[in-house]
């Protein structure tokens, strides 16, 4: 479905990613793994079009994306949950739902994909009149994936879901990303919190500087020697 063939990005004269190169099936759930300051906001960020590639092709569902401006992206059927979740805080959760749902052919699936949230995040049909800006990290992490899933993407990307969560959030919204991937979606996820992450993903890549070192079934990463002392502590 998606596919990155030797992507070069970065700010200015600063380079972040070097070659990568790295594909997500449909159906399938897809973590990049890797430290802080490794780039992976940023491969999202390519991806989405927010920032311009220095060389390489992205693709999806074998369309280059190379002339797709930003804000056509989602049309693409690429929706992204953002960093720190970017909600509209003064806007209800209904109504942020409500933004997640511009796009015409996605206004008139707005009910049934309302619902469909819903029945995803209860929580969120009982906060929908509270202002999005006062809910607790967990909800507007619940929000933000919610919104994003108002398009009905074929494509739904993550980054860092977990970030300035407590612990026993981080496993909720782990097991809400677990959910999200056997209805069916395909979904790539950026992701510090490797055990967890790697707990609910098929397949992973290790990003680290801008490079892909290593990828393999998640299984795998999680029992290799290398990762569990690189970043694992044990």
């Amino acid at each position: 479905m998606l596919a990155l063939t030797d992507v070069c990005a970065g700010y200015g004269s600063f380079q972040a990613l070097f070659g990568v190169s790295l594909e997500v099936k449909a159906g399938e759930s897809v973590a990049v793994i890797g430290p802080n300051g490794a780039g992976k906001t940023t491969l999202l960020r390519a991806i989405s079009k927010l920032i311009a590639l220095t060389a390489g092709e992205v693709t999806m569902q074998g369309r280059s994306l190379k002339h797709v401006p930003a804000h056509e992206v989602i049309a693409c059927g690429i929706s992204q949950v953002p960093e720190n979740r970017r909600l509209f805080a003064r806007l209800t959760v209904e109504e942020n739902l409500k933004m997640g749902a511009f796009l015409p052919a996605a206004r008139k699936k707005f009910a049934e994909r309302r619902e469909f949230v819903y029945s995803l995040f209860p929580r969120m049909q009982e906060r929908r009149a509270q202002l999005a800006g006062t809910l607790s990290g967990g909800e507007q992490q619940m929000c933000a994936i919610g919104r994003a899933l108002m398009s009905g993407p074929k494509l739904l990307l993550l980054d860092e879901p977990s970030a300035g969560l407590a612990p026993v959030i981080v496993q909720s919204i782990m097991q809400m990303v677990k959910r999200i991937c056997a209805e069916g979606y395909t979904v790539l996820i950026v992701e510090q919190n490797i055990r967890q992450v790697l707990k609910v993903v098929d397949r992973a890549y290790l990003l680290e500087t801008g490079r892909i070192k290593s990828s393999g079934a998640s299984a795998e990463l999680l029992a290799s020697d290398e990762i569990r002392k690189a970043y694992l502590g044990m």
